[in-house]
């Protein structure tokens, strides 16, 4: 099943934007309508084992999240058949590159280069979806050197996963391990060199998945 095996599979990540208020408010953007997102490069993934690089000149903030695994081929779907399509979940962190984004917010610009970075897709492992039987109460959180930055529910969520998957479909195809990252709580900020990130997804009070990224300086990295 290529969705367990999605970090080499899947053919791209879909990230969704501001779709927890309070973080839209934090960075100081309007709550959105309707869901947006951005597309982010495959080649950004790290798994356990690996380092969050930080690029040279770049504010690097974390932002933790549910991953939404793909299961089989898609478009045009219906969110009431959306739960047909998903193979299974993963904890992840969508690293952005914080004073890049807002120059080119300024700019009217792509967000590409603030958050395609190579590392800037920490992700864990397959979660086969049984594993989490109500995707609509997750708890997220996350650690920097041990101490909470955030720490959120998917309840807060504006656009639950099955409009998530109605919405990207209706523009793109969806295909076998696919990646749709789900929004983040609020909290968000910067990681240095020397730190250590980890997080935490929880369902019905049981830990689901633990994952911990040391981070280092890219020129520091090996080739």
């Amino acid at each position: 099943m290529a969705s367990r095996n999605f970090i080499q599979s899947g053919r791209k990540i879909v990230a969704i934007g501001r779709n927890f208020a309070d973080h839209a408010k934090e960075l100081g953007n309007a709550v959105p309508k309707s869901p947006f997102f951005f597309l982010k490069p495959s080649s950004s993934f790290i798994g356990a084992g690996e380092s969050i690089e930080i690029p040279k000149g770049c504010e690097v903030h974390h932002e933790v999240e549910l991953g939404v695994v793909i299961g089989k081929e898609g478009r045009d779907i219906a969110a009431k058949d959306a739960d047909q399509y998903i193979a299974g979940y993963t904890l992840a962190l969508d690293m952005t590159a914080r004073n890049l984004q807002e120059a080119a917010k300024k700019a009217g610009l792509p967000w590409s280069a603030a958050k395609g970075f190579d590392t800037f897709t920490p992700v864990g492992e397959f979660i086969p979806k049984e594993k989490i039987p109500d995707t609509n109460n997750v708890d997220l959180s996350l650690k920097i050197d041990g101490v909470t930055k955030q720490d959120g529910n998917t309840r807060d969520m504006i656009f639950k996963i099955p409009t998530l998957i109605e919405h990207v479909s209706s523009i793109m195809k969806l295909q076998e391990g696919d990646v749709i990252l789900t929004g983040t709580p609020r909290g968000v900020g910067p990681v240095k060199s020397g730190e250590t990130v980890t997080c935490e997804m929880a369902s019905q009070g049981k830990i689901i998945s633990q994952l911990r990224f040391p981070v280092i300086d890219r020129t520091k990295a090996n080739k």
